[in-house]
């Protein structure tokens, strides 16, 4: 390859989900020739879309394969996503905003946008619902009348958020922490909730136990014992996404994410490589710059010969936290809530009561797995039913498990599921699992099944590797860190590549950031 000028020096994004795409849509839209080298034979990451493997029966006798789908009417393939499915981010932050990403593919974003499933029937049982539970519908106002004496206090803890919610996805999701906040008060009001429900203050402002776990439902998608600063903070953020632009299901799967990416990326010159794992940098001299979007421990293992030795221990310090195990399900219809009201949510939080789900975690933190675990699941055939044959139901979930674990927890998941959904396990067409060992194996960024590539801790939300106001430009000369390892850490949003991206174009090339809208004019170095 023959580089000539500052301008046309070549760029390598190493791994091809949402942040390696964003960071080489950005090079690519101001004129840097970019390729992008991912492991797996597809793209994606954390985005990526497949069809259920039907399997061999197993020990609980669900998955008995393809001739059980058949005789049950169910053609494949069944579509379901590998990692992400509901993305309260792709709405709301930076990146996709500029990238105009609602204009290039469909969402529906229900009135709800999760619910938390508690024991017992409720007194005030809406619409024929038996079950009780608490829904955070995008109307603030309809949630707080719908969780009694707490309403008034819950409504107070979210309204200053929605208030100033620009500020306060700048203030959680800038590139790095050190910088002034662009709104004080968004700041303020995002640091004082942090700190009530990350300290034993989390229960003060309510009286009963529906609204609590509402809010603890939402934290715990962080992974991490609670109370606890850090999943306050995640859970005080998403739960603001919740209320304002929602928890949106992608059309066709989250790989519809991907693939609007890649194709922005290839019309404005980009290649994209799969199946090309890189293990060592030497294999990118060709090109002048390299962003990586790898976990720290990644990064280490394969540039760690021209990293600083600083930097490089500081890669190999990084913590991770502990993991998740997914377990999906085919099922011949809906699930069954004892709450009617639960269908309405993309999202359902399967932990009971706030105390209960604290338990559960503070055990994985401990290393155990609880018989009665966190379950995060979702619904995207409620609102995306085109994505598969009529009548197949196709669901979602996980759950916390200690850091690689390869216990099987199927029974426990269905356990809990069925604890609010009598009826659920005889729907049950096929279970797939995948361990946290296996989601490792899957996935080289996700140490020991963390798909957060690196633990959500408060110490690890400010120095992410590295204490920097640009965190996402390592010491090595013309290498960048673009990954969920970098602020502002995980989720699909998106950012981490733009950030570091955009680092990039400043110190290699001396461009501007450019234009992501749609019809944009490229820049030309």
């Amino acid at each position: 390859m023959t580089v000539s000028g500052r301008g046309s020096r070549p760029a390598a994004v190493v791994g091809a989900g949402p942040n390696g795409l964003a960071a080489a849509v950005t090079l690519a839209r101001a004129g840097v020739p970019v390729t992008v080298f991912e492991a797996a034979e597809t793209i994606g990451g954390g985005t990526r879309t497949t069809a259920f493997e039907f399997e061999e029966s197993n020990a609980f006798g669900y998955s008995n394969g393809a001739a059980t789908a058949a005789g049950q009417g169910i053609q494949a393939p069944v579509l379901h996503d590998v990692c992400s499915a509901i993305h309260p981010m792709a709405l709301a932050t930076g990146f996709f905003k500029e990238f105009e990403l609602t204009r290039r593919m469909e969402f529906v974003v229900p009135d709800a946008s999760y619910a938390n499933p508690l024991d017992g029937a409720a007194g005030g049982a809406r619409d024929g619902a038996a079950g009780r539970a608490a829904i955070a519908y995008r109307d603030l106002a309809r949630t707080a009348s719908e969780l009694g004496r707490d309403g008034a206090a819950y409504a107070r803890f979210y309204r200053p958020l929605l208030r100033h919610l620009d500020g306060v996805i700048d203030f959680a999701l800038g590139p790095s922490m050190l910088r002034w906040p662009s709104n004080p008060l968004a700041a303020l009001a995002t640091g004082l909730r942090t700190l009530e429900q990350g300290t034993p203050l989390w229960n003060a402002r309510f009286t009963e136990e529906v609204a609590p776990a509402l809010i603890s439902g939402v934290a715990a998608h962080s992974i991490g014992r609670m109370p606890n600063l850090a999943t306050a903070g995640v859970g005080v953020v998403l739960g603001a996404l919740g209320h304002a632009s929602g928890w949106p299901v992608p059309v066709g799967g989250s790989r519809a994410i991907t693939d609007v990416l890649a194709a922005d990326l290839v019309a404005h010159g980009g290649q994209i490589v799969t199946d090309h794992a890189i293990e060592d940098v030497r294999e990118l001299d060709d090109f002048g710059v390299k962003l990586f979007d790898t976990s720290a421990r990644g990064l280490a293992n394969i540039a760690g010969r021209v990293l600083p030795t600083g930097y490089r221990r500081a890669l190999t310090r990084f913590a991770y936290g502990d993991g998740a195990t997914k377990v999906d399900f085919v099922l011949n219809g809906p699930i069954p809530w004892a709450d009617r009201r639960v269908a309405q949510a993309p999202t359902v939080h399967l932990g009971g009561t706030r105390a209960e789900g604290a338990e559960a975690e503070l055990a994985v933190s401990r290393g155990q797995h609880p018989e009665r675990p966190y379950v995060l699941l979702a619904q995207p055939t409620e609102f995306d039913p085109l994505r598969n044959p009529a009548g197949v139901n196709a669901v979602w979930s996980y759950t916390h498990v200690p850091k690689g674990s390869d216990v099987d927890v199927q029974e426990r998941v269905i356990a809990q599921i069925e604890r609010f959904a009598p009826g659920f396990r005889d729907r049950i067409v096929a279970v797939r699992q995948v361990t946290a060992a296996a989601l490792s194996r899957y996935n080289r960024n996700y140490h020991g099944g963390d798909f957060s590539a690196g633990a959500v801790n408060l110490r690890q939300l400010l120095i992410r590797p590295t204490l920097s106001l640009d965190p996402h430009r390592t010491p090595a000369a013309s290498i960048y860190l673009a990954s969920s390892s970098a602020p502002p850490g995980p989720g699909v949003h998106g950012l981490a590549g733009w950030y570091a991206a955009r680092s990039a174009l400043r110190h290699e090339y001396g461009l501007a950031a450019p234009s992501l809208a749609i019809g944009a004019t490229r820049t030309e170095p």
